[in-house]
């Protein structure tokens, strides 16, 4: 643990920085135009002044003051009021001046920070410090070496700023050597939209969380940094277990799980499109509602209020369940959705609530966001929820009822799962009906069988194969599914030995369970 570390304030780096940066530490951050480097230094001094009682001082090349406060009031910092205080100088200065003030250990730059017990300082930028060497015909190395012995003799904590192109095979600066903590900005178009990512290169003398963060800046609001999902720690290194039960919702659902689902599991529901995934997403949570549970819907495909009200059309009240305070619902636009991001606002909704049970709807906007990174994210995710012993559905959309290999291409989630339900549409005769099954339940003796499920009030349903009904309408008989071979293929065949053994010796066929009504849209 470090001893009386400099806390930049910022929401999110000093987590990353696991408390801050070493006192006295010279911070260069770099990054190319518009990946926030200004903003974070602005930051940094500001939040020095206002919540630590650490005055700084702001030295500018290029920006003019004015505009410095009015970038500040836009993201709520009040600048001038910290200058008006004595806490917080803007200097506007050239290279040329302030290296010369930097020969001398008693100059009026010294004096300036002195004045108002300077603990933090900011210079913006370095880019014009080396356009004045090659200007003036000097070497940039040396004013870089005579910048940092003179920051040394202030005794404070210095964050400067330096350009720096995205270009691969980039010889690195002499400066990223010199400097004690190195932080790197990136600012990159994924589909059009802007991504902010910050990584720490380097602190001398502490451990830090590394690799890629995202990283936000938002008006009114400022600059807000987001630990890689990747890197959260587990919340007990000796993951929780239980052999307790959850119920899945449904009655016949949790008899072929051999009694539900182990309280702390991940079951994966996955199927094609109106088979039912959030139907019975909605079932399991409200089950767990009216045991005692608190539950949150992750909604990624549909906005909560059209969820809402087809939830009511099936009798669930899911409304009423968030007035009492025990379901709550997250929704976040897919087109705008920002992987480390997306994960703070749960975890911390999670932690918050004591959330026991959740569902997310639906995993495969994790690939959409971005697939390179949904496969660790997933982990990371099934990881978070363990840690927990939280009960959690992970629905997911997929054209491919049989990849249990591996779900996706990208998103291969199949194998960090508990428990697999299929769900899928199976044409008999002209009728599409809807078939269930659950070929893996860790822990458990599940039933290895296909079933018939319908949805109606109160959601899914399983048909009663042993309760038939005759149908002179259809030109084909609607038999049970036990009479059928190949249904998760779908392409199932009549040919069983019941049939073959019925029109062998003109034994009556088996009946049919009764379908419900068609009825017109």
């Amino acid at each position: 643990m470090m001893q009386d570390p400099v806390r930049t304030g910022i929401p999110g780096l000093d987590e990353v920085l696991l408390g801050g940066v070493q006192r006295n530490n010279n911070i260069l951050v770099e990054g190319a135009p518009g990946a926030g480097k200004t903003t974070l230094g602005l930051a940094f001094i500001h939040a020095g002044a206002a919540l630590y009682d650490e005055p700084g001082v702001i030295v500018s090349f290029e920006l003019d003051p004015e505009k410095l406060l009015r970038d500040a009031r836009g993201f709520s910092w009040d600048l001038q009021r910290l200058i008006d205080e004595r806490k917080v100088r803007i200097i506007q200065t050239s290279p040329g001046v302030l290296l010369n003030e930097f020969r001398s250990s008693e100059g009026a730059f010294t004096a300036e920070l002195a004045a108002i017990g300077a603990r933090r300082l900011m210079i913006d930028g370095l880019t014009p410090l080396r356009l004045y060497a090659e200007v003036n015909d000097k070497p940039f190395r040396e004013d870089v070496h005579l910048l940092i012995d003179g920051l040394a003799r202030l005794g404070v904590t210095t964050l400067v700023t330096a350009e720096r192109a995205d270009t691969k095979g980039e010889p690195h600066a002499h400066e990223r050597f010199i400097f004690d903590t190195i932080i790197s900005l990136t600012r990159t178009e994924v589909r059009r939209r802007v991504h902010r990512t910050l990584s720490v290169v380097k602190s001398r003398g502490q451990d830090f969380i590394s690799g890629s963060h995202a990283m936000r800046i938002e008006s009114g609001g400022g600059l807000q940094v987001y630990r890689r999902a990747q890197s959260r720690p587990k919340i007990d290194e000796d993951q929780p277990t239980s052999s307790k039960r959850v119920s899945a919702g449904c009655a016949a659902l949790d008899l072929i799980m051999d009694g539900g689902l182990y309280e702390g599991s991940i079951t994966m529901v996955t199927g094609i499109s109106g088979t039912g995934k959030t139907v019975l997403g909605v079932q399991f949570l409200t089950s767990a509602v009216l045991a005692g549970r608190r539950a949150l819907l992750v909604t990624l495909d549909e906005h909560p209020r059209q969820l809402i009200r087809n939830a009511a059309s099936l009798g669930f009240d899911l409304e009423g369940l968030m007035r009492q305070g025990t379901l709550f619902i997250h929704y976040e636009s897919p087109l705008e959705l920002e992987l480390d991001v997306h994960f703070d606002r749960v975890a911390k909704l999670v932690e918050k609530e004591g959330i026991d049970c959740i569902v997310f709807d639906s995993v495969a906007v994790y690939e959409m966001a971005n697939a390179d990174q949904a496969s660790d994210f997933l982990y990371a995710l099934a990881d978070f929820v363990k840690g927990r012993l939280a009960t959690a559905f992970f629905n997911y959309e997929s054209p491919e009822l049989l990849g249990l290999s591996q779900i996706s291409e990208e998103l291969k989630g199949s194998h960090l799962v508990d428990n697999i339900i299929l769900l899928s549409y199976v044409e008999i005769s002209t009728r599409l009906r809807r078939a269930i099954a659950v070929p893996k339940v860790r822990g458990s003796k599940n039933i290895q069988t296909t079933r018939e499920y319908v949805i109606a009030e109160g959601g899914i349903s399983f048909l009663d194969e042993s309760v038939v009904e005759g149908d002179d309408t259809t030109p084909v008989p609607q038999l049970p599914f036990s009479s059928y071979y190949g249904l998760l293929a779908r392409s199932p065949s009549r040919k069983s030995p019941v049939i073959e053994d019925a029109v062998a010796h003109g034994k009556a066929l088996p009946e049919s369970p009764e379908l419900p009504p068609e009825t017109a849209p």
